[in-house]
């Protein structure tokens, strides 16, 4: 429990995050990564060349310490975060080391005088919190889910069943569990953590189930993405028959229960968590209105699936849009932007939807503004980014 001195200390503080922040947290990961080579494997290394990373640290630094005096207005950042160290195992023996380097990251950039003994008191009382919430959450969605029919806990040896070329850029793995046992369930939209050793190095990824639930086997569907270490080496390197270390299904962006009409807007690689809702939907005789875009028909994933659905079932109406498209290949309904106008017409005439929609964050943040602008309201838009979460305002 925090002192009342310490809480106010902490939000004395937020003046100097709002400006510095950022600076703050990318020295934070420069100490952490050089000094402790074993919690590398948690972190793309093109999240921190590009900054998403710090930013997204900065950004829930900030929020915590805004909200010190009421954390339930944290809101789901929490449940993100946890579902992000469950999907890649952090664990507690892990969390001393980012506090200690935290603290040591707030003394160097802010400097003695500002950070005093005081300041460094309360932000570490403050850090012990926020850990303990996140260490005893994390473990009940462990003890859950290896407790779940076919569930486990830490890593699990699957065969690699099938690889199948989706598109120009995305294959498709289809993965069975190498010990024979129960494949285990999931809610659609959750994504799997898998552990890969390339080149003597062991890396950590998240990618999202693109199948629903079938007791058969779990399907990842990977974009190849330039210079992607990740990527590249499950493209390149991994075959039919190899065996892959996969962590539990986790993830808070899954599809809610209703009866509510589903809207389904995907950008590119985006479009993998939403195949799982599609089935899903379907199955439940939801309306659905299913919405992808790309840049053109040979980088469209799925786009034969979605029309045998289509055409199977009166309930769903699909849409799509490319950025260019060759007049000898599959149509698109749209090119280029989309306007209010356009996406109006592709939505249920009534805006009382359950809304879902990822991809690139440009992408996300134009459709996020759109069905704001188009009255769905926001309690029941939902999104998720690939990487680090980060503000789409």
């Amino acid at each position: 429990m925090l002192s009342p001195e310490h809480r106010a200390i902490v939000q004395a503080t937020v003046p100097l995050l709002e400006t510095g922040g950022e600076a703050l947290t990318t020295h934070f990961y420069k100490i952490m990564l050089s000094e402790y080579p074993e919690v590398r494997p948690f972190f793309n290394q093109a999240h921190q060349a590009n900054g998403d990373q710090p930013r997204a640290l900065a950004n829930s630094v900030l929020m915590y310490a805004r909200n010190i005096e009421r954390l339930e207005a944290l809101g789901p950042l929490v449940s993100q975060i946890v579902h992000k160290h469950v999907s890649l195992q952090i664990q507690p023996e892990q969390y001393p080391i980012v506090g200690s380097c935290l603290l040591r990251a707030i003394r160097e950039v802010l400097g003695a005088e500002i950070a005093t003994d005081a300041v460094i008191a309360a932000w570490a009382a403050a850090y012990q919190q926020l850990a303990d919430i996140l260490i005893g959450a994390e473990e009940k969605v462990y003890a859950d889910t290896a407790a779940a029919p076919g569930g486990w806990r830490g890593a699990r040896a699957f065969r690699v069943a099938r690889k199948e070329a989706e598109s120009a850029e995305i294959t498709s793995f289809y993965l069975e569990p190498q010990d024979g046992g129960t494949v285990p369930g999931f809610v659609p939209g959750q994504y799997i953590g898998l552990r890969l050793v390339v080149d003597g190095q062991e890396i950590r990824r998240n990618y999202s189930l693109s199948a629903a639930p079938n007791g058969q086997f779990l399907r990842i569907s990977v974009k190849r993405e330039p210079g992607g270490v990740a990527s590249g080496y499950l493209h390149e390197q991994v075959q039919v028959g190899d065996a892959l270390d996969v962590f539990p299904p986790a993830g808070d962006f899954v599809l809610a229960e209703g009866s509510k009409p589903v809207v389904l807007i995907s950008g590119g690689v985006g479009i993998t968590p939403t195949l799982a809702m599609l089935d899903a939907a379907l199955a439940s005789q939801r309306p659905v209105h299913f919405i992808h875009f790309a840049r053109n028909r040979a980088v469209h994933a799925f786009r034969d699936v979605v029309d045998a659905h289509q055409s199977r079932h009166a309930q769903l109406q699909r849409f799509y849009v490319y950025d260019e498209h060759a007049a000898d290949t599959d149509a698109p309904h749209a090119t280029g932007l989309l306007s209010n106008e356009q996406l109006a017409q592709w939505l249920p005439p009534s805006r009382d939807v359950d809304a879902y929609f990822l991809g690139p964050k440009p992408f996300m943040r134009r459709v996020k503004q759109q069905l704001r602008e188009l009255g769905v309201p926001e309690a029941q838009t939902r999104y998720e980014f690939f990487g680090p979460a980060a503000a789409l305002e």
